[in-house]
């Protein structure tokens, strides 16, 4: 390609991607030519479709992957406007947990010092760090890449779609007709009204891994997960880092106890936090972002070169014609019933855009009650609920929060009576080999019996440690089985079975203490 066909090709590329994929380097070429290559030209529709799907992220690729691979010969259409592979490919899971993982590359370094390692000097290139992201995404954009699902046997429209009527969608002025269709168009970032702000420019998780060139002053709004992440992860890359939240603890949503482990984490990085906090309004002086915010009565100002919002998610509802579907919504999302039905029983919706759980696990675990209800339902083999799904999450701070199932709080609105059990990392011997105490494994369970209902876990590798505790649930195995299973020494998450170990300690009543002490006698 000449230089003068390669200039042509960046500037149609960031004119059609800009807000999503930049620079136009050779790893996100190479993205692109997997996730919406510019050269695709769609098929010529069948005649009516078994399943249409809109939307290539998580819910939708597994959607359309699992229909097409039943080997029944369905006709399966899958319909994607910007990028295959959604948020967690292109703006989400894949880029940050790159960028956090070299951040935590820098805190050991940094730390070695606990551990009898001395390094003084420390050059983080910002540059290279990002370069890394880029090539780790594109490396694995052919498992979303349109060639893959042609290759499945599925119709791939890249275009916007929208419902024409209630059995048939439209796409680039072509009509897609359906016997069933799902709806998985997940959701954005969502947009806070602050004067100012939208003039001024900011990032959100959709831009921010496009930086090329560290930002100096960096804030971020918005304490929850993302926010957390991604100051923890950017001030260890070297930006001053200022966290502002609304409320006066971080992640608000998590266990009061794991979440304060986070917060000090942050404050002993040297992340500033800023608590309690409004935002008034955002202008520029001297091309820096001036942010002005209310706290405990008095307005102060903040100067930074990059702001980052991370606020929440609003569903992509817009453009996709809905009522003329019957399909009802609100500002939730999609409307769906316990079998992720919508209004118009002919159209299902999984993952971001009807879901209260923005996870990707959870997106490719609706996906599959999808298929199921679908297309096996309809033969009498029995319909799958999402109320059924034991949903585990993690917050991938250092240390990571890592929960499933029930909170105390919970549990007590249901009428259940529980007890708590809590290992601290102080008394497991890895975590003290591994310097890394601050944490702990808090399992809860039904007052006078075994059963679990909830657990959290706050530790380096948290998010690895969960599923334990999450099959012992599903498979509706107590305390008393966790502590028949052998875990190996040292490992951290011996914490699980020492938690286990304490509540079979509890069934030891003193009766039987003293029965137990007279048989020792004449053993």
């Amino acid at each position: 390609m000449s230089a003068a066909d390669q200039h042509s090709l960046n500037e149609y590329l960031l004119n059609k991607y800009g807000s999503f994929i930049q620079p136009m380097d050779e790893y996100n070429q190479a993205l692109l030519a997997d996730v919406h290559p510019l050269d695709w030209i769609n098929p010529t529709p069948s005649e009516c479709y078994d399943l249409v799907v809109i939307g290539a992220g998580t819910a939708g690729l597994v959607i359309a992957a699992g229909a097409a691979g039943l080997g029944l010969g369905l006709k399966v259409a899958l319909i994607e406007k910007n990028l295959m592979g959604g948020d967690c490919l292109n703006v989400g899971c894949v880029p940050s947990k790159c960028i956090i993982r070299s951040a935590r590359a820098v805190s050991d370094i940094l730390n070695g010092d606990s551990l009898g390692i001395n390094i003084k000097d420390i050059d983080v290139d910002f540059a290279a760090v990002m370069q890394r992201m880029r090539r780790v995404r594109a490396s694995i954009s052919h498992h979303d890449s349109v060639k893959r699902f042609r290759n499945l046997g599925i119709d791939v429209f890249l275009g916007a779609a929208k419902f024409v009527d209630q059995k048939s969608i439209e796409v680039n002025g072509v009509r897609l007709h359906f016997k069933k269709a799902a709806i998985a168009t997940g959701a954005r970032a969502a947009r806070p009204e602050v004067k100012g702000l939208a003039a001024a420019g900011y990032l959100t998780n959709e831009t921010v891994f496009n930086l090329t060139d560290r930002p100096q002053g960096f804030a971020v709004i918005g304490g929850g997960p993302i926010g957390c992440e991604l100051a923890q992860a950017f001030h260890r890359l070297g930006c001053e880092v200022t966290l502002i939240h609304k409320n006066n603890h971080l992640l608000d949503r998590e266990d009061a106890d794991a979440a304060e482990i986070v917060q000090t984490s942050l404050i002993k990085d040297g992340v500033n936090l800023v608590l309690g906090a409004t935002l008034e309004k955002v202008e520029m002086e001297d091309h820096n972002k001036v942010i002005y915010y209310l706290q405990n009565g008095e307005t102060k100002k903040l100067s930074v070169d990059q702001i980052l919002v991370g606020v929440g998610r609003s569903p992509n509802v817009e453009g996709l014609n809905l009522d003329v579907a019957g399909v009802k919504y609100d500002q939730g999302g999609v409307i769906v019933n316990d079998y992720l039905q919508t209004s118009n029983p002919y159209i299902y919706a999984a993952g971001d855009i009807c879901s209260n759980f923005k996870f990707t696990h959870a997106a490719d675990a609706a996906a599959r009650i999808v298929i199921k209800n679908t297309l096996f339902s309809p033969f009498g083999l029995g319909r799958s609920k999402v109320s059924n799904l034991i949903m585990p999450w993690v917050t991938f701070t250092d240390p990571e929060i890592a929960h499933v199932g029930m909170y105390a709080s919970e549990s007590r609105a249901k009428g259940i009576e529980t007890d708590e059990i809590k290992i601290p990392f102080t008394s497991v011997d890895r975590a003290i080999f591994d310097g890394e105490t601050e944490g702990f494994v808090k399992i809860l369970h039904q007052k006078g019996s075994d059963r679990i209902l909830g657990g959290t876990i706050v530790a380096r590798h948290a998010g690895e440690m969960i599923g334990e505790i999450s099959l012992a649930i599903v498979a509706k195995q107590g305390l008393n089985t966790l502590s028949s299973v052998i875990h190996s020494y040292p490992t951290q998450a011996d914490a699980i079975k020492k938690a286990a170990d304490a509540y079979r300690k509890t069934l030891l009543t003193p009766r039987t203490q003293s029965l137990l002490k007279l048989l020792s006698k004449f053993s």
